[in-house]
């Protein structure tokens, strides 16, 4: 390989997952890991956006691999960094739901839960109680983030599809 194809492989490691990244310059890079959001198909606009932001912070906070590097513009203003790979989202019908965090949990990934208790609440305490308040088989889920493996995340998604 010449220099400007030299390939690069990087390697980050929590108690649950391990990811290898190997690129070259002219290659797109692939992640041995998945980021997924799954989404019930039943909500509105607003609620999907809102699902969505709330389950992804929650994986940047306990798993820092993938966080990427801090961005900064041509004039040197510096920017938060963000996921190092995409987020994949998903839909699904309420069954779905309940089959992929059953899948999730069994498998132990990490995982974010939003239940449409939250849709009520507004601050974290509150949110937090509300999840408590109910049993793993009674939530009544309307989001679920997973990060891990790619083949074990496909199999959680199963049955879902790709967000419009």
């Amino acid at each position: 390989m010449s220099d400007a194809t030299a390939a690069t492989t990087t390697t980050a490691a929590t108690p649950t997952t391990a990811t290898t990244i190997t690129t070259t310059a002219s290659e797109p890079v692939r992640f041995d890991t998945k980021i997924a959001v799954l989404l019930r198909e039943d909500l509105e606009t607003w609620q999907r956006l809102n699902v969505t932001a709330f389950l992804v912070s929650g994986l940047g906070t306990q798993l820092p691999e993938v966080i990427g590097e801090p961005y900064e513009d041509a004039d040197g203003v510096g920017y938060l960094p963000m996921f190092r790979q995409p987020v994949l989202v998903f839909e699904g019908t309420k069954e779905t739901l309940t089959t992929a965090h059953a899948r999730v949990l069994s498998r132990a990934l990490p995982r974010a839960v939003f239940t449409s208790d939250l849709f009520t609440t507004g601050n974290d305490r509150d949110n937090r109680a509300a999840v408590r308040a109910v049993s793993t088989g009674e939530l009544d889920l309307v989001g679920l983030a997973v990060y891990g493996p790619r083949n074990a995340v496909d199999k959680v998604m199963k049955g879902a599809r790709m967000h419009p």
